[in-house]
């Protein structure tokens, strides 16, 4: 190996961390992929979409695209043992451009985090107000006034103390998270929070359940609209959802398989995690409709005329209001908003973890040292941003151009550019198969290279065309301009600066295992023995 910058053989690498086996990975992919939008955009996006007959497109969505591109990740971060920029840029034989599809992607991650934190910090909040119900009478009034002090769109300097120090507070624990590493930090916050979700979620979902007007929800959420299903926006409201609810198409599943040891089970755990989250969002569908039901109930109208059924609305509106008036409130409140802590830190510390890894690769600097310096100035940025009286605003636009944009056009460059301008499908392919015991087929190359890319594409054409016409929630162009626009202006400077930084440890001195094209049949005696097999 050797030492890029002064030319001389580098320091030898110290030993890959690793997670300490196949059930501490699978714990931190579902904690990763269960996260906000499983609480609050499944059950609002399912009842808009065919209600049980949403189901139908929403599986075939998972098997053709969520799965497969699932598959593509970890076949791409296990093989190339690396954070996004070190994995693509070895596919890619050293290709500068590859590189640049791993920072594209580390950009995306790092602007998540910074207004992710900010959406547990509220919810981080709620779950003290819960229990003496501060939001009154008014929970929109509450929330938008004395809580956020939401002002006009632009920037403001006018810090929010109520956001700040709980932002303060998410920030020091995600760093130290990351500090702890892979095994003490991520792993472990995975195997202890996960478990509490699953139970204090259960508690809340069966309490939902034994209220007046539950029956009314659920049959609000489940009653199929078979007509729905002749709606292309339909369809695409499943792939959507599949898309943004598995961790794909940002380096999260990428440098999360590259922590694995190069004898492991790949596509049996990755079948896991992807129905564990499923379930989970059904769980959610369960839950949430219920208490709609409820609350629905109370008002003396149908579950259809209420209103705030997803996102901020149905989290910090529409909850507070139901469990103001609900027997045991501040029990039902606690749970509710400690299972959305809990299951956004999960999903932010996967996400911070791309930009740290990439950065300790990129710099060959120490995993502490890249820790504190990305969550100091990732910290910094989103108290600027996102704790000031302006937060709401940026946090929507930026949110919405992060992820319907940024997300969905990295998915379809990396599926065109592995599968159509590497022609990698079958090396990738042969990987998953040389280490795994369920066994992809051609048909995997199939969906990644074709179906994947022509809906995601299509997604994503639709809604650049309507965010350039229609804009966004009313607000003004220029601003518009600087925090949506401007968010993917960033993602793609970056992608194009930060290659030109030399590294500090070359990357292409790596030999990919097991080696491709085999040199004959894969023998039994010659199979790598898989970690999920054997241990």
């Amino acid at each position: 190996m050797t030492d890029v910058q002064n030319g001389k053989p580098a320091t030898p690498d110290k030993p890959r961390e690793e997670w300490t086996g196949q059930v501490g990975f699978i714990l931190a992919a579902i904690g990763s992929a269960v996260g906000l939008g499983n609480i609050w955009r499944f059950p609002g996006v399912a009842y808009e979409n065919g209600g049980g007959a949403f189901l139908i497109p929403y599986l075939v969505a998972l098997i053709t695209a969520g799965i497969p591109i699932l598959f593509l990740d970890y076949a791409i971060g296990h093989r190339f043992r690396g954070s996004a920029p070190t994995a693509f840029r070895r596919l890619g034989r050293g290709k500068v451009w590859m590189e640049s599809l791993g920072w594209f992607q580390v950009a995306i991650a790092f602007v998540i985090g910074l207004y992710y934190t900010a959406v547990i910090a509220w919810a981080l909040s709620y779950f003290g107000f819960s229990f003496d119900l501060r939001w009154g009478d008014d929970p929109a009034g509450f929330l938008t006034g004395e809580y956020l002090q939401v002002g006009d769109p632009g920037f403001s300097l006018e810090f929010v103390p109520g956001v700040l120090i709980p932002l303060l507070i998410v920030w020091l624990a995600v760093i130290l998270v990351l500090v702890l590493g892979v095994a003490k930090g991520l792993q472990r916050v995975n195997v202890i929070f996960l478990p509490l979700l699953v139970v204090a979620f259960s508690i809340l979902v069966v309490r939902a359940l034994l209220l007046d007007g539950a029956a009314a929800g659920l049959n609000a959420l489940f009653t199929p609209d078979w007509a729905a299903l002749g709606d292309p926006n339909v369809w695409i409201a499943a792939y959507s959802q599949i898309f943004f609810s598995l961790s794909i198409a940002f380096g999260i599943m990428v440098t999360y398989a590259s922590y694995r040891r190069r004898r492991s089970n790949l596509t049996g755990p990755g079948l896991v995690v992807a129905f564990a989250n499923s379930s989970f969002e059904i769980l959610a569908g369960i839950g949430v409709f219920a208490t709609l039901g409820f609350f629905a109930f109370q008002q003396g109208i149908e579950v259809g005329e209420l209103e705030g059924l997803t996102g901020v609305g149905l989290s910090f509106i529409t909850f507070p209001a139901i469990v103001s008036q609900m027997p045991g409130g501040p029990i039902f409140g606690a749970l509710f908003f400690g299972s959305l802590v809990m299951a956004g830190f999960t999903s932010l510390i996967s996400v911070l973890q791309v930009v740290s890894a990439a950065v300790q690769e990129k710099f060959g600097i120490s995993r502490r040292s890249a820790a504190v310096g990305v969550g100091i100035l990732s910290a910094i940025l989103s108290v600027l941003l996102f704790a000031t009286t302006t937060g709401l605003l940026a946090l929507d636009v930026t949110d919405q151009w992060a992820n319907n944009v940024g997300i969905v056009a990295s998915a379809v460059i990396s599926t065109i550019l592995v599968i159509w301008v590497l022609r990698s499908g079958p090396e990738l392919r042969y990987h998953l198969n040389a280490v795994s015991t369920f066994r992809v087929g051609r048909i995997w190359v199939l969906l990644v290279g074709l179906l994947a890319p022509v809906v995601l594409g299509y997604m994503l054409i639709q809604r650049i065309i309507t965010l350039i016409i229609e804009g966004y929630e009313g607000l003004p162009p220029w601003y518009l301009a600087v925090m949506g626009w401007g968010t993917i202006a960033f993602v793609i400077v970056a992608a194009i600066v930060l290659p030109m930084f030399r590294w500090r440890r070359s990357p292409d001195d790596f030999t990919a295992w097991p080696p491709y094209p085999p040199a004959g049949p894969v023998a039994a005696s010659n199979s790598p023995t898989r970690e999920g097999a054997s241990s």
